[in-house]
């Protein structure tokens, strides 16, 4: 049984990882808001990751970070307080959260941190600068700990193509734009919250116990194939 700490695990992609993993984990929860669910495994605890200073956990096997934001806009009408926003949360988050559990982290059984990407750093979208740009900062700090923690924590990122979640409703809002999402990929999908879940779930297993300072692009074909 491990110690799973999730940052931003009430909602979306961070909600399925902990509903898969307290099934045979002990998960520490961190949001704004709790889950909609208790269970004899999980303990939730109210914090706004970048307002409030973390909890004190005395054991820690594994560190995901959860929280992100989709910030689609022309550049010309993005502030500077839009990529500021975007970066606090996407990598000054991961960042302060790596910080404070990284000590407890190294003394933890095969210990692993995941954090979150998207297709948008690598494939050129409109109107992405800022979350892209936030999330090219993700992948940056993924490879340079990969490489200072070589010997100690294993740490690795997923990039998830459009998933159906909270975050993304306004996009996929109804049935015509479902469709062209669909099409726009060409393996005809787009994610569901629990096919990421699983991917996380595989990373911070044994089976991955090889494999650190990567980012792995969960795309449907979107980034790799042109058909």
């Amino acid at each position: 049984m491990k110690n799973i700490v999730i940052i931003g695990g009430s909602k979306g992609i961070g909600n399925a990882i902990l509903l898969q993993q307290l099934k045979n984990n002990i998960v520490y929860n961190i949001s704004r808001n709790a889950p909609e669910i208790t269970h004899a495994n999980l303990k939730h605890f109210t914090v706004d990751v970048l307002q409030d200073a973390l909890p004190e956990i005395e054991v820690i096997d594994t560190l995901i970070y959860c929280p992100g934001s989709i910030n689609l806009k022309p550049i010309g009408s993005l502030s500077i307080e839009d990529f500021r926003n975007d970066f606090e949360i996407n990598v000054i988050g991961a960042v302060k959260s790596i910080q404070k559990y990284l000590p407890v982290l190294k003394k933890g059984t095969n210990p692993s941190i995941i954090l979150f990407s998207t297709v948008a750093a690598k494939l050129g979208m409109p109107f992405h600068a800022s979350i892209a740009t936030a999330k090219a900062g993700v992948e940056g700090l993924v490879k340079s700990l990969g490489a200072e923690l070589a010997s100690v924590v294993r740490i690795n990122a997923i990039a998830p193509t459009i998933t159906e979640t909270s975050l993304s409703a306004n996009i996929l809002r109804n049935d015509r734009m479902k469709e062209n999402m669909i099409e726009r990929h060409p393996m005809k999908g787009y994610l569901k919250p629990e096919e990421v879940a699983n991917m996380a779930n595989f990373l911070i297993s044994e089976d991955a116990k090889s494999i650190s300072g990567q980012v792995f692009e969960m795309d449907y074909g979107i980034v790799t194939f042109k058909i």
